[in-house]
């Protein structure tokens, strides 16, 4: 009896081949997902750096200048308009050429008009002086006074000007018998109110205190 032909044992089956890696694409994702983290760290430490982290104070203003919002208090008026007795005054400087009244009648109402400004401050001029800033007869004899309301300089003006002359001299004569500085105003106004309605001439005096 014959024997049965061998079969031939099958052949083992060739490995496939292993597929390529794609390491290209898989590189560049990595590569932008780094880019991106690196963007993002940079952007989250500039939003939260020093300057993010708390607004800026605003500085207060300094003392001196809230200090110099603060208006200042009014001087008294009042506080000026006081007999002023002085026991020197500055030198008259009298002109050497003859004036309209002598120099006694001058020096005193220069000397009135220094120690009594509560007077002549209220009685007006009728010269037209009011053209250079008069706004009383006071102001035709004095010129400036310091802090304590001494007399530091005199008004020219009034040594040549016989109406000034004449109204300080009227309001002396009044205050030394007794008279009130409304009775002296009044007085004055009465004397001079004809040259006053011609000429247009009566300075800004005001009112005395009641």
């Amino acid at each position: 009896m014959s024997k049965p032909p061998r079969r031939p044992s099958p052949q083992p089956a060739a490995p496939s081949p292993s597929p390529r890696r794609k390491t290209g694409p898989l590189v560049a994702v990595v590569a932008v997902a780094a880019g991106g983290l690196a963007v993002f760290a940079l952007t989250a430490s500039r939003r939260t750096g020093p300057a993010a982290a708390a607004p800026a104070e605003t500085p207060s203003p300094p003392a001196a200048a809230a200090a110099s919002q603060t208006p200042a208090p009014a001087p008294p008026a009042a506080a000026a308009l006081q007999p002023h007795p002085q026991k020197e005054l500055p030198p008259l400087p009298l002109p050497a050429y003859p004036l309209g009244r002598s120099t006694q009648v001058i020096t005193a109402a220069y000397r009135f008009a220094a120690e009594h400004p509560e007077i002549l401050t209220y009685v007006p001029c009728f010269c037209g002086c009011e053209r250079s800033g008069h706004r009383g007869n006071e102001d035709c004899f004095v010129r400036t006074r310091a802090a304590n309301g001494d007399v530091v300089e005199w008004e020219p003006h009034g040594m040549e000007c016989n109406v000034c002359l004449d109204v300080a001299t009227q309001a002396m004569q009044m205050y030394a018998s007794g008279a009130s500085v409304r009775d002296i105003r009044a007085a004055v106004e009465q004397k001079w109110a004809a040259q006053a309605a011609q000429l247009h001439t009566h300075t800004p005096t005001p009112d005395p205190p009641r």
